[in-house]
């Protein structure tokens, strides 16, 4: 059964993205871009929505995964620039960051995701350009299918990537192909996309990206979702830290999962070869 948030109870009518959530297998937040007639191109409101629904998220710890994917034929073909141009002073209020976040409105909407304390992962099809590219790369796993088009657009405006997309894509990619990539604009298929390390793994021919990322999902939850919660903060907070810093935040990390409710749980479980039954997280 799908329950809608409030946060997009509003939006289910119109163009801003939805979130509803799922119970079976596990209680999943699915993120709809909702602008198929536009190819779920972005609006600034749109972003804002986007954040919104990034903080509903957050606030519901029942929550073991999410799955972003678009409406309609495409997953997002990056910025609606004519949209944006209507409003001068709300697009320049846009680049301004938010000091406690360092991030601006562009940023955040991407960010708030690799932000959430469970796994996200994207579900791929059509295009994937630009600002929707970026919004994929925010994710902790992309699925595509192999007929997809991945491109870093932003070159063909005279533009850089900017809506945190080079944090996350410098993760993924050598700097000679993020270059390439980044100077050149060309669109590439799934399959070279998974190669190149935009994306994650081309789903089978006939297989819808959503479900193969609620089976994913399904899989991560088998596990405490404090320890999930942990090991992403872990693998982002260190990626680009030296072996100090990285021994600091395991010991940490370990210690307050050693004592955690849900870590017994784990224990007992797999003691008694049966499936664990996990209290909400307690990760913030």
């Amino acid at each position: 059964m799908a329950t809608t948030s409030p946060a997009s109870s509003a939006a289910s009518a119109s163009e801003l993205p939805t979130l509803t959530f799922t119970d079976e297998p596990v209680r999943i937040a699915h993120v709809r871009l909702n602008r198929p007639e536009k190819l779920n191109s972005l609006t600034l409101g749109v972003l804002d929505e986007l954040i919104a629904i990034a903080g509903t998220i957050r606030a519901d710890r029942s929550v073991r995964a999410v799955v972003i994917a678009g409406e309609g034929r495409s997953f997002c073909a990056g910025l609606d620039f004519a949209s944006a141009m209507k409003k001068p002073q709300a697009l320049a209020a846009s680049f301004v960051p938010r000091p406690w976040r360092g991030t601006n409105q562009f940023q955040e909407a991407c960010w708030a995701f690799r932000r959430l304390p469970v796994p996200v992962i994207a579900a791929v099809h059509g295009h994937c350009f630009g600002g929707g590219l970026q919004l994929a790369m925010a994710a902790d796993w992309r699925f595509t299918t192999a007929d997809a088009q991945w491109s870093i657009l932003e070159s063909k405006w005279g533009l850089i990537p900017d809506m945190s997309g080079l944090q996350s894509l410098s993760q993924q990619l050598r700097a000679d192909v993020l270059k390439r990539l980044t100077m050149t604009g060309e669109t590439v298929d799934g399959t070279r996309a998974v190669e190149f390390g935009l994306a994650s793994e081309v789903t089978a021919e006939g297989t819808d990206p959503v479900d193969a990322a609620v089976e994913l999902a399904a899989q991560i939850a088998t596990r405490s979702p404090d320890a999930t919660a942990y090991g992403k903060k872990l693998v982002d907070e260190t990626w680009a830290r030296g072996a100090r810093a990285t021994f600091a935040l395991e010991r940490i990390r370990q210690f307050r999962l050693l004592v955690a409710s849900n870590t017994k749980v784990a224990q007992k479980a797999a003691a008694k070869k049966v499936a664990p039954v996990f209290a909400r997280r307690n990760v913030r």
